[in-house]
């Protein structure tokens, strides 16, 4: 059965259902209780579209801080020269083009929580700066004379192994521990399963809420790696709900490297994926006592889908399937 599990003081993250099935994403959601509401800097690593920016969304909307300024900055997307001062602004004159003050993203973060994504990516000069801020001292602007202060929440994030980086000279290894004071490590799709099927089907309510899945189609996405982790799951799923040709996303709307992972046994016929169906449905009505809305979030159907396929199969009494 579908679980959506809320984040702990909220129903929500950005107004979107949080969701977290397995044991893994649930314990994290528990640690994220516990430091939301602390000062520490946090740095949060995972692959690629695993979910960091969502965690570092609930970690300030949990906060103290929840009223004030978020910033968030690519820091990879910086450009080398503009890094500097796009992070701790500039006066007036202080190079060619500054034809006026300019406050950087710090101070726009003063007493909100300010998240610098790919943190790994930043160059040697700004950590060094960085650092300081971190520690509560004051700075100057590009040009500037006079000292600016800010109190920011800081959260990192990163793809990359940053104790890796840090030993290969590229990270200053003060500012990793200063940075990771909390180390939160978001888990690969992969390794919680159990949460692929649920995320599925929350991703097609939200794009295409008048199509379902069929069975095989949900046990093709849930045998698959996913290596683009969530962001790749979601993209399948709006594509495949777009694309489907019926009320119903089947294998034939998966992309060819996801629906090859389900095959029927040794070419099974029609008549075999017929009944594969069939024992599915039985075996749903079977776990839910008979009750036809949970066997159908079970089975990635609407209630109404169950009801036909029911009917197709000459299931006539649910209550004594499950008996």
């Amino acid at each position: 059965m579908t679980n959506l599990y809320p984040l702990p003081l909220a129903d929500s993250v950005l107004g979107k259902p949080f969701v977290c099935a397995s044991t893994s994403m649930q314990e994290l959601v528990r640690t994220v209780q516990q430091v939301a509401r602390s000062n520490a800097a946090v740095l949060i690593t995972g692959e690629s579209g695993s979910g960091k920016e969502l965690i570092a969304r609930a970690l300030h909307q949990h906060s103290l801080r929840c009223n004030n300024p978020w910033i968030d900055v690519n820091s990879g997307a910086l450009p080398e020269h503009l890094v500097e001062s796009e992070l701790f602004g500039y006066e007036k004159g202080a190079f060619s083009g500054a034809e006026s003050t300019k406050q950087g993203l710090f101070e726009l973060a003063h007493t909100g929580t300010f998240f610098l994504d790919e943190i790994a990516e930043l160059e040697p000069r700004t950590q060094v700066k960085l650092l300081r801020v971190l520690d509560g001292a004051p700075y100057y602007r590009l040009g500037g004379v006079h000292k600016v202060s800010v109190d920011v929440r800081v959260i990192a994030a990163t793809c990359r192994d940053l104790g890796e980086v840090m030993h290969q000279g590229a990270f200053r290894r003060e500012l990793y521990y200063r940075l990771s004071q909390i180390h939160l490590k978001v888990p690969p799709l992969r390794e919680r399963p159990e949460d692929i099927r649920p995320l599925a089907q929350l991703f097609l309510r939200e794009s295409a809420p008048a199509i379902t899945f069929s069975p095989h189609a949900l046990e093709a996405l849930q045998r698959y790696s996913w290596p683009g982790n969530v962001r790749e799951l979601k993209n399948t799923v709006v594509a495949a709900g777009i694309l489907a040709k019926g009320p119903e996303i089947t294998l034939a709307d998966l992309p060819p490297v996801i629906n090859a992972r389900v095959r029927a046994p040794h070419g099974a016929s029609p008549t075999r994926l017929k009944e594969m169906e069939q024992q599915m449905i039985i075996q749903a009505l079977a776990k839910t006592g008979g009750s036809f809305q949970p066997a159908a979030v079970m089975l990635g159907i609407s209630k109404r889908t169950l009801s036909r396929k029911l009917r197709r199969y000459e299931i006539e009494d649910a209550h004594c399937v499950a008996a």
